[in-house]
């Protein structure tokens, strides 16, 4: 089920109205919170509920046993139990075709003629998400971090909550089984600020995303053929916008949701594209990503407490594998490998050519980095390397002599989102929006939530898949 769908807002309205009928207790309201999440998740595909059972009831049983052994050795088996299952049906469902593929190709290199039919593993939508969120539980158990959920109930509600279950936030579980522990009731601010969120994720994702972008950004990369310097950079900064406003998008209406629940997520996106060097746009882009990959990889493979080389293939290792978990694809990695690349350059550059960061020269450094972000982009969303390449030959004029593709208005309108959207996290890269909007007229915020559904509704968006539901 998706958030754009009219379908959505008729389940959205059964759960808030069962939600908030005054006779149910609030056992039972969590208890219709996960059925709805069942729900909302089944409808895609009904069989695939079961690894989300079994995930959680392996967690759960772990997290019981990791809260009362003290024998070290035990307490590590029943951790490899619980990254074994979750751990291998990641691996199953979206690496198994990625890993036979490139061990035939293997073969075949060393002259052993093996051939093998694709599997066709349906990916279980979500399953990159919901897998690091309740892993993070069964960590922080071990390492002795959290404490143990105190009931089965609020355990699962914490795998399955339906508002981020798909693609995020990737929620800790000291954010939010907490949450679940005392009954939550939205106020008047928070209900009405909650579906305004909504409102603005869905303006991102239907009216910017998918009708303004989208289909420059596809009509460049499926071109299949070298295209000209302006064209290219063009279809680049459609994909760049588009990811961008897909997956805020995302991130926007699952917190404005759970916020009309009562329920309090953490933020995804702060404004990245205004971001000052690869650090900080890590910092800023996909936060609870960036974050579970620093505590549970990152650090663990030393970070910076072992000395420079080490800190170093930390970083490029970090990146790679998060480059990986966003699909099984070699483009990935290198898309992972950039960045890990751009990370090392910045610490070096911090290290032996430091330089103080003025008001004149942030904005160039944020155009810089932004600039560098959409090289990464191209590996992110061409599907063969050919296509990759011959983009960037023609971004950064090695080939000008490619085929024009796009019309003059698909140009203008691009570039105008794309400078709008760079501009604006410019502008807003040191506040909130909740702080903006506290000081804003009410009239004011009327007038643009009014003109934020009108555009939505005359839209009228084919309800595309988010992009970030394929991972």
């Amino acid at each position: 089920m998706l958030f754009n769908s009219l379908s959505f807002f008729v389940f959205l309205v059964i759960v808030l109205a069962l939600y908030y009928t005054p006779i149910f207790n609030w056992t039972f309201k969590k208890r219709v919170l996960l059925f709805s999440s069942y729900i909302f998740y089944s409808l895609w595909n009904p069989p695939l509920v079961i690894l989300l059972w079994i995930s959680t009831a392996v967690d759960w049983i772990t997290g019981k046993k990791l809260a009362t052994e003290e024998n070290k050795r035990k307490r590590k088996m029943w951790l490899m139990l619980s990254m074994f299952v979750n751990l291998g049906f990641l691996f199953f469902f979206k690496y198994g075709d990625f890993l036979l593929e490139n061990f035939t190709l293997c073969m075949n290199a060393l002259g052993i003629n093996f051939q093998s039919k694709p599997m066709n593993i349906i990916l279980p939508m979500g399953i990159s998400f919901y897998t690091f969120q309740t892993m993070s539980y069964t960590i922080d158990m071990y390492l002795k971090r959290t404490e143990r959920a105190k009931t089965f109930l609020d355990f699962a509600l914490y795998v399955t909550f339906f508002p981020q279950l798909v693609a995020g936030p990737i929620v800790r579980a000291g954010d939010l089984i907490t949450q679940f522990y005392e009954e939550k009731r939205a106020t008047v601010n928070q209900f009405i600020w909650g579906l305004f969120l909504l409102t603005i994720g869905l303006f991102q994702k239907v009216v910017l995303a998918d009708t303004l972008l989208s289909n420059t950004a596809d009509t460049v990369f499926g071109a299949g053929k070298s295209l000209n310097p302006l064209d290219a950079w063009t279809g680049t900064l459609a994909f760049s916008g588009q990811i961008f406003f897909d997956f805020a998008g995302y991130s926007t209406c699952a917190i404005g949701i759970s916020l009309m629940l009562g329920i309090v997520l953490i933020e995804n996106f702060r404004y990245p594209y205004a971001s000052l060097g690869f650090s900080d746009l890590w910092k800023r882009w996909h936060i609870s990503l960036s974050s579970w990959l620093k505590d549970y990889l990152y650090i663990p493979l030393g970070g910076n407490r072992k000395g420079i080389v080490r800190m170093y293939v930390a970083l490029m290792l970090t990146m790679l594998l998060g480059g990986l978990w966003h699909g099984a694809a070699w483009n990935f990695v290198v898309w992972g490998g950039l960045h890990g690349t751009y990370l090392i350059l910045e610490r070096l550059q911090r290290n032996y050519l430091p330089f103080k960061i003025t008001p004149q020269n942030g904005i160039f450094l944020a155009f810089l980095t932004f600039s560098c972000v959409n090289i990464t982009w191209v590996f992110f969303r061409a599907r063969e390397f050919s296509t990759a390449w011959s983009m960037l030959k023609s971004m950064l004029l090695i080939h000008t002599d490619g085929e024009k593709l796009l019309q003059s208005f698909d140009i203008i309108k691009v570039l105008t989102v794309v400078s709008l959207m760079f501009i604006c996290h410019w502008m807003m890269r040191g506040t909130s929006m909740k702080t903006v909007s506290e000081k804003t007229s009410p009239w004011v915020l009327g007038t643009v939530w009014a003109v934020l559904f009108f555009s939505i509704a005359i839209t009228q968006g084919s309800g595309e898949q988010f992009i970030y539901f394929q991972f």
